[in-house]
Parts: structure tokens; C-alpha cells; sequence
């Protein structure tokens, strides 16, 4: 755990040593709350709920989440450091999980700066405050899959555009395998089993039970076990071009 720990402050301070954690930050919080008030129609609902806050978390991730997790890897084999890295007292999987702890705190604190929005719900009406936190921590969950899978891309290339597109890809297939439309097309074409074994793979259908307040055991396993994937994956992809 130190180890983890050490990879993760240095990974944690070079977000915050430019600009650009700043901007990410500023352009996640005014879109969360700009599809709130304005697309979700927030005012309209007349509801002091935080459904429709979270409703678009996951299409937001789509593209703000793997370009956090790009230049994990592929900036590390860009310049080269990836050496001086692995040749520290450290394991593979140490450098994954310290890079991947990192990211996902940075994540945790942009999220944790739209609190201002649950403020104001309060402030409105009288909100399910329960299921607006298993809410947050539904998103926290979300950003953790979606890095999981940004960091296993980023381990495959040194380009940190291609690492994003891979990465903001995957994800996108594993959200949209949840939508009704998807779901209703493929029951024309595929065994109903198949269909329902490929929505369960859905971040969106995991994550709309959380948004309600509702926390499934299979839901929290789900994702443990996702990032648990594409993490163990990140390390088999770094030790293979090490040993190459």
C-alpha cells in the first residue's frame, strides 16, 4: 500500500501542476449543472429531485473520463519514463492501481464540486437526501469503471489520441448495450438470453438503479469486478511490452 500510495500523490500532483485539471473541473461542473437547468429542464420538473442530475453522468464520462486516463500510459512510453518507472522497487501492478487511485480521486473531486447543485435542491424542496448520496456514489462507481477501461487503453499505445478514442469507445458500446432501443433491436436478431446477458454489461442500466436511491449488491459487484478487469488487463498489457 505505500508503494501504491507514493504512485498515487505523484500522479495526483502532476494533474494539478498545469492547467488543464482546472479545466477539466470547470467544464465537468458547468456541464453537469448546464444539462440539469437546461436540457433536463430542472426549473420545468418542478421536483426537488436529483435524477435528472445524475441522468447525464455517464454521457459526460463518455468523453471527460478517457481523456483523463489517456496519458496514464501512453505519455509515460512517449517519453520514455516508463523505464525509469518499472525499474523501481515497485510491481506492475503497484504502478496500475497507484495510477488508477489517482485519476479516480481526481474524479471524486470534481464530482464532489457539483455539490452546490444537491445545495440547491435542498434550498428548493425537500429532496430523498439518501438517495441523492447512493446517487454520487453511483457516479463515483461509474467514473471508476470508465477509468478502468481509459488506463487498460492507454497501457496498449504510446498515442494519447488513439488511447482516448479506444478508451471513450469501449465505454460507449458498454453504455449504449443498456438502452431500450439497443435492447429491442438485438431481441430481432439474437437468442433473448444473449440479449439479457449483454445489457447486464450496461454501465447506464447499473448505474439508473443507484440514481433512485436503490443499492444492489450485483450492482456494487458489477462494477468492483469491471474495474478489477480492465485493471488486471492494464497489467498484463504493461508487462508484455516491458518484456518485449
Amino acid at each position: 500500500m505505500r508503494n501504491i500510495w507514493i504512485i498515487a500523490k505523484r500522479e495526483l500532483a502532476a494533474y494539478f501542476a498545469t492547467p488543464v485539471a482546472f479545466v477539466f473541473i470547470a467544464i465537468f461542473v458547468g456541464l453537469t449543472g448546464g444539462f440539469s437547468f437546461y436540457i433536463g429542464r430542472f426549473f420545468d420538473r418542478n421536483q426537488a429531485s436529483m435524477e435528472g442530475f445524475f441522468t447525464y453522468h455517464p454521457w459526460l464520462y463518455l468523453l471527460l473520463v478517457p481523456a483523463v486516463a489517456m496519458r496514464l500510459w501512453a505519455e509515460e512510453r512517449k517519453s520514455g519514463t516508463i523505464e525509469q518507472l518499472l525499474t523501481l522497487p515497485i510491481t506492475t501492478g503497484e504502478a496500475v492501481v497507484g495510477k488508477f487511485l489517482a485519476a479516480w480521486l481526481f474524479c471524486g473531486i470534481a464530482l464532489a464540486l457539483t455539490t452546490p447543485m444537491w445545495l440547491t435542491v435542498n434550498i428548493l424542496g425537500r429532496p430523498d437526501n439518501a438517495a441523492a448520496a447512493v446517487g454520487y456514489f453511483g457516479s463515483f462507481l461509474v467514473a471508476g469503471a470508465f477509468l478502468s477501461v481509459g488506463i487498460c487503453m492507454s497501457a496498449l499505445t504510446r498515442n494519447q489520441i488513439i488511447a482516448f478514442i479506444a478508451g471513450a469507445l469501449v465505454c460507449f458500446i458498454f453504455t449504449m448495450s443498456g438502452l431500450d432501443t439497443v435492447g429491442n433491436f438485438l431481441r430481432g436478431v439474437a437468442p433473448e438470453a444473449l440479449v439479457e446477458t449483454l445489457t447486464s454489461f450496461s454501465f447506464l442500466s447499473r448505474f439508473d438503479s443507484l440514481t433512485r436511491g436503490v443499492i444492489d449488491l450485483r450492482d456494487l459487484v458489477f462494477f468492483a469486478s469491471t474495474m478489477a478487469f480492465w485493471l488486471f488487463a492494464a497489467v498484463i498489457a504493461v508487462d508484455s511490452r516491458k518484456a518485449a
